[in-house]
């Protein structure tokens, strides 16, 4: 490959334009073996290096299409990566493409996290269990997660939820039905009996 131009972009992506075949981009960090500095108009690279070069390239589109779905909201690495993958990229430049959006702090689970719990509470009434497990499935960390539980719980009291659940499940169920729903939307059997108790119900034998 003969290059025939090289220029940078504001977004640190460089545009590629080769003799022959398509313009596309690169970044620095996408390159294993080659000197970033050995990449200007006039530059020659063998088949090998070629090869690399175009890796980059297709590394660079992944990084591209993931900052469309992060214009949209945050994202999660293990979901983000499987919305790439259904689009036909290649695994491997995937995880190349993420791990630069992470190193700038542009795709963070941490942040997904926070902002997934938020957007959680406004229509559905859990507690911890469930939403540790919500998270979990959609690849969160366990220190990550557990993490932006505690936050979540400092500014949102999980007893107030509890009670909020019972008042929405207990217009269509009752004694045992009643416990074994509040259970499942995550809260513990000693706060729900609690609760319970509280409103005057009890479970049916």
């Amino acid at each position: 490959m003969l290059i025939k131009k090289f220029e940078p972009t504001s977004t640190g992506l460089c545009k590629v334009t080769p003799d022959s075949g398509a313009i596309f981009y690169i970044r620095k960090e996408y390159l294993v073996q080659i000197d970033f500095d050995s990449i200007f108009a006039g530059a020659e690279f063998n088949e090998e290096e070629t090869s690399e070069l175009l890796d980059a390239g297709l590394a660079a589109v992944v990084e591209l299409k993931a900052i469309t779905y992060l214009a949209r909201c945050e994202q999660c690495r293990f979901n983000l990566t499987n919305k790439l993958i259904q689009k036909g990229f290649q695994k491997k430049y995937i995880n190349q493409a993420l791990d630069f959006l992470e190193s700038k702090k542009l795709l963070s689970d941490s942040r997904f996290a926070t902002a997934w719990l938020n957007g959680r509470r406004l229509n559905h009434y859990e507690g911890r269990t469930k939403l540790a497990a919500e998270l979990a499935a959609r690849g969160i960390g366990r220190e990550v997660a557990e993490q932006a539980l505690n936050e979540f719980f400092t500014e949102n009291d999980e007893e107030e939820i509890c009670r909020k659940a019972y008042e929405k499940l207990s217009k269509s169920k009752s004694g045992e039905k009643l416990t074994a729903a509040l259970v499942k939307a995550g809260f513990s059997y000693k706060r729900v009996k609690c609760i319970i108790n509280e409103r005057g119900s009890t479970p049916e034998n």
